[in-house]
């Protein structure tokens, strides 16, 4: 297995910057779908959790911002439990299926575009995203990137509620990406055995 170097504390900006492209135009935010694909990636080749131990730059955003203002209460286990993983896994599949079908939807003319960033892919936010540069796109992409954008904005904010209370990266204990790997390498040792 390849040594890893951790880089996460020096890839928070990653996650920032994510936001603010955001705010330039939305359509850049399709570059996001690589915080989707490469975790599992690594996963894939290294059969390890090298994305979560040493690269997620949402990992290293936590860090490095709440840190030092986190009240590093003690976590409740309804926030680690079986429950909290489920919902958080069926969230980001129900969250995936949504984008995938509304946008194709949109393209095929049967659906409004959405042009606003929502909470948990329902609550419209109450201020609009400012874009900074004009770019004709095609309503589609914008419609999938604000449903993107949506997703992200939805875990960084529960993130950051969870850091502020609790350890910083209380997030990881309870995110998709993370508990979808663990279970695969539970599964993969146990069928070694």
């Amino acid at each position: 297995m390849k040594k890893f170097k951790n880089i996460q504390n020096d890839l928070f900006f990653v996650t920032i910057l994510f936001f603010l492209i955001g705010m330039i135009n939305i359509t850049f935010v399709i570059f996001a779908i690589f915080c989707f694909v490469l975790p599992f990636y690594y996963y894939l080749r290294y059969s390890k959790k090298v994305w979560c131990q040493y690269i997620c730059p949402r990992a290293g955003m936590f860090n490095k911002l709440l840190s030092k203002i986190s009240l590093n209460l003690s976590i409740p286990k309804i926030i680690t439990g079986k429950f909290m993983k489920s919902f958080f896994v069926n969230y980001f599949f129900v969250s995936l299926t949504i984008v995938i079908f509304s946008t194709i939807m949109v393209s095929l003319g049967r659906v409004m575009p959405i042009n606003h960033v929502r909470f948990f892919l329902v609550f419209k936010i109450p201020f609009d995203l400012p874009q900074l540069i004009t770019i004709n796109a095609p309503v589609t992409l914008i419609h999938f990137a604000y449903r993107i954008y949506s997703m992200l904005f939805t875990t960084v904010i529960i993130g950051i509620i969870l850091g502020f209370f609790y350890k910083p990266r209380t997030w990881c204990s309870i995110c998709p990406i993370n508990t979808l790997t663990t279970k695969k390498i539970k599964l993969k040792s146990n069928l070694k055995q």
